[in-house]
């Protein structure tokens, strides 16, 4: 998960370093430092966050034009000064920075320390820089072909970046399941985990693919070869980010921005893709396999986290329009547990980073056994998107907030045009309830508008819950999934344990913790289970629960039995969770910061999850 900056050039390499790092916290914010070359190396790493690293550097030498930065989400030793990147070889020549896990260090740091090796951190990576360094000793070879050598030796995960201080004109750059890009400036080079720290400076880019090591040259050169030594041509693309995405905006949090953005996120997902009133939808990833994808025995769903959420929906989605079986599955159990896979099945990984790792592993594994594996990602470029046979990306932009928002109701989105345009080829739906969903897909935007402008009431309803130490969420049919990720979103951010349930299995266990002192907040927007989501709301406060009800406008029924209620428009119903799910947002939000927890980087977590 952590995240990477690198720079080679003319400029100072140290404020590019530092606002590329900025910029990459959301992938890790326990530790971070920077490897400066200006004649010898200075390295300056520090616990906590960047700015705890800024602090820390002022009056230290911070002079340099090559220099490498790294940001940690901690796998292998806790979060202190010592396990901090960049780590150093032995004998003070390299310097690296990593992310990923080197799922073989043990054995190889028992190695090394037969000869000689003595280790200063609980880490992984600073075995891999004992290993460079002793096989560039050992054979005499050039820092990139040591490189090379070493990771045919490596087990695991990895991008990483390496400084030789005898070598000072070059960066040797390299990656395996976890993801890097490069920079091409005027006269210098950008290495990130992701586009991010590079968009400022340039807009043409390289990402390297699995098992590439990349050498950048002050004399402008770039190769790029195999760990088996085989050149590839750089394949230079155009970045399609604006700088300003970046920003916060006015908004005091990169959450509540995003937030506030679905409106525009929601509309530009479906820009060009769609039109109510000619009644079309034209998703290029979906044309070229349009007639295998209607056919499909089943489809698959793989995804972690909030995605897998959104996978949930579309299980409803695909089975109720399309009448196409579907099955939802954590890519992190998927791939371990021997799945059937056919050839007729369809695998759609859904990931807003297009970087997990189990879902990246979980698409390997579909592909070998044959079947069509479909990705819908929002980083355009990225590992999932280059791996997939099609896809889509769902043009939310960049998501900075740990917590995704926009990502979730982008994925929905493209979710939903894939269901009604399978639906409307099968014949599965009728042209007029076809035409109806479009039309109201389209009004979808300026109603989550509509919900924003009522955010203070929600931020009264969650004073009210501030102190809570636990939640219950429940919801039926398109919003059971909503519920779950309601939960979620509280749970991430501000620390109050939620659970989301079924209101039907309420009586299967979660009743028994109902009282008082519990909140229990009720998606009850849906029209087809609406007489028996009255009765759970009913039966909670029988127990004495705290009722807060997502209702539709104008309900006056849940209305005068809820202690709570926010209104959100009315939808047709297989469109509901885009909306309901809102207020949810709205609401963790609110009480996270109430509580004093910094929502846009909560503690233990990072946004991109690049390890197993």
């Amino acid at each position: 998960m952590c995240g990477i900056v690198a720079y080679l050039g003319n400029k100072s390499a140290y404020p590019i370093m530092i606002k590329g790092l900025q910029r990459l916290e959301y992938r890790g914010y326990d530790s971070a430092g920077v490897a400066l070359l200006n004649g010898s190396l200075t390295i300056i790493r520090r616990k906590g966050k960047v700015k705890d690293l800024e602090d820390f550097a002022v009056g230290k030498n911070l002079s340099g034009t090559v220099g490498i930065g790294h940001t940690r989400w901690a796998t292998h030793g806790k979060p202190d000064d010592r396990n901090a990147h960049p780590h150093l070889s032995g004998n003070g020549r390299l310097t690296l920075v990593h992310n990923g896990i080197i799922e073989n260090y043990d054995t190889l740091k028992k190695a090394l320390e037969k000869l000689g090796h003595v280790f200063h951190s609980e880490t992984d990576t600073e075995v891999l820089v004992h290993l460079i360094e002793e096989i560039q000793t050992r054979d005499n070879l050039v820092i990139e072909e040591a490189v090379r050598v070493a990771l045919q030796k490596v087990v695991g995960a990895y991008a990483i970046v390496v400084i030789d201080k005898e070598d000072p004109d070059k960066l040797v750059a390299a990656r395996k399941a976890s993801p890097l890009v490069i920079g091409i400036g005027t006269d210098d080079f950008y290495i990130a985990s992701d586009a991010t720290p590079i968009v400022e400076y340039t807009k043409k880019v390289v990402y390297l693919n699995d098992e590439e090591i990349a050498v950048v040259k002050k004399d402008g050169s770039l190769q790029i070869f195999t760990i088996s030594n085989e050149m590839q041509k750089p394949h230079i693309q155009q970045l399609d980010m604006e700088l300003e995405r970046l920003e916060k905006e006015g908004f005091d949090y990169f959450m509540l921005k995003e937030i506030h953005e679905q409106p525009r996120t929601i509309a530009d997902g479906m820009r060009g893709r769609m039109n109510a009133e000619e009644g079309w939808i034209r998703l290029g990833g979906v044309a070229e396999y349009v007639n295998k994808m209607s056919k499909a025995q089943r489809f698959i769903i793989v995804a972690c986290g909030t995605s897998w959420h959104a996978g949930l929906i579309a299980e409803y989605l695909f089975e109720d329009l399309a009448r196409i079986p579907v099955e939802v599955e954590y890519a992190s159990e998927f791939r371990y547990r021997n799945p059937i896979i056919t050839e007729n099945d369809v695998v759609i990984a859904l990931s807003q980073s297009g970087e997990t790792a189990d879902t990246m592993a979980a698409l390997e594994m579909a592909k070998e056994k044959g079947a069509l594996i479909y990705g819908l990602v929002n980083v355009v470029g990225s590992s999932i998107a280059r791996l997939t046979d099609a896809g889509s990306y769902i043009h939310a932009g960049p998501e900075i907030g740990v917590a995704s928002t926009k990502a979730f109701t982008g994925q929905l989105t493209l979710l939903t045009l894939m269901a009604l345009k399978l639906a409307y080829l099968k014949g599965t739906i009728t042209n007029s309830y076809f035409h109806e969903l479009l039309t109201e897909l389209e009004n979808i935007p300026a109603k989550i508008g509509k919900i924003l402008q009522n955010a203070e009431q929600i931020e009264y309803i969650a004073g009210e819950f501030k102190g809570a130490s636990n939640a219950l969420y429940l919801g039926r049919g398109y919003n059971f999934p909503v519920a779950l990720e309601g939960a979620l979103k509280l749970k991430e951010i501000s620390y109050i344990h939620a659970e989301g349930y079924p209101a039907a299995e309420m009586k299967h266990g979660p009743i028994a913790l109902i009282d008082e002192n519990m909140p229990v907040i009720v998606i009850a927007n849906n029209k087809s289970a609406y007489e028996k989501i009255v009765s759970n709301i009913q039966e909670v406060k029988a127990r004495r629960g705290v009722v807060i009800a997502i209702v539709e406008e104008g309900d006056e029924v849940i209305k005068h039995i809820a202690d709570y209620t926010i209104e959100i428009p009315a939808t047709e119903e297989p469109l509901s969770p885009l909306l309901s799910v809102i207020p949810l947002q709205l609401f963790a939000y609110y009480i996270a910061i109430l509580r004093g927890c910094n929502v846009d980087q909560p503690r233990n977590l990072a946004k991109s999850v690049t390890v197993e």
